[in-house]
């Protein structure tokens, strides 16, 4: 039986957890566990509930990614959360560890892009010019944050503060500017073979409760086994 997500904050109106890597932010065809089923069970259990409890999904995270993810437990709730969201002020921040290391020690990427549903892969366009009708504009920052090696090769620790919630937003873009995610298959054509999880983790969410206004911040640690482990004195 798959084991209950890691609970960081829990009331009467949200439900915030820790996506591991591999675990789907809902379920698909592949039937695979996911949070979403994951964390319902995990309400009706506590709470002796009769039948489905309501859990409302107000973001994903791709597969491969761990991160935070805040749930609504209120259709209500889900509503107010969902308009933070669009209007963008939930703040999101992840970790990434890609190859080599940027030019710029404090970036910035704006680009155009296209989502190809056949081959669910995003296709990257650096000017409106040159992008299709249909392209999204996606913005992001990132910083610098170490200098590190995975087996030889020259990697470093990115934190990345993410403006648009695009599908593959930070995979592509990352990888649009020559310094791809170590462990990404879609998009990582690095100069070795990861074997391991795509190293890119949502470590920071923000927002204000749905009921109490307060700002609530939630972050998860920098991960101490490697290679995350070697960044952990430079972060």
């Amino acid at each position: 039986m798959q084991q209950t997500p890691k609970i960081l904050y829990e009331d009467n109106h949200l439900l915030v957890a820790v996506k591991p890597a591999g675990v789907l932010s809902q379920s698909d065809a592949t039937g695979d566990p996911d949070m979403l089923t994951l964390l319902k069970a995990y309400l009706v259990e506590k709470y002796k509930k009769p039948g489905e409890a309501y859990l409302g999904l107000l973001h994903r995270l791709d597969r491969p990614v761990r991160g935070v993810m805040v749930f609504a437990k209120t259709s209500k709730c889900a509503g107010r959360i969902s308009e933070q969201i669009r209007s963008r002020k939930v703040e999101k921040r992840y970790r990434a560890i890609v190859y080599g290391t940027p030019g710029e020690k404090n970036g910035h990427i704006k680009s155009y892009l296209v989502k190809n549903s056949k081959t669910n892969l995003v296709e990257v366009f650096q000017t409106r010019e040159a992008a299709p009708k249909d392209a999204k504009e996606c913005s992001l920052d990132y910083e610098v944050f170490g200098e590190g090696r995975i087996a030889g090769v020259p990697v470093s620790l990115l934190v990345v503060d993410l403006h648009t919630g695009r599908s593959h937003q930070i995979r592509s873009q990352l990888a649009s500017i020559g310094h791809p995610i170590v462990g990404d298959r879609k998009y990582g054509k690095g100069p070795n073979r990861f074997a391991g999880d795509i190293l890119l983790e949502s470590f920071h969410l923000a927002l204000d409760h749905p009921v109490t206004k307060e700002r609530m911040v939630f972050e998860i640690p920098l991960d101490q086994e490697e290679p995350w482990k070697q960044f952990a004195k430079q972060e």
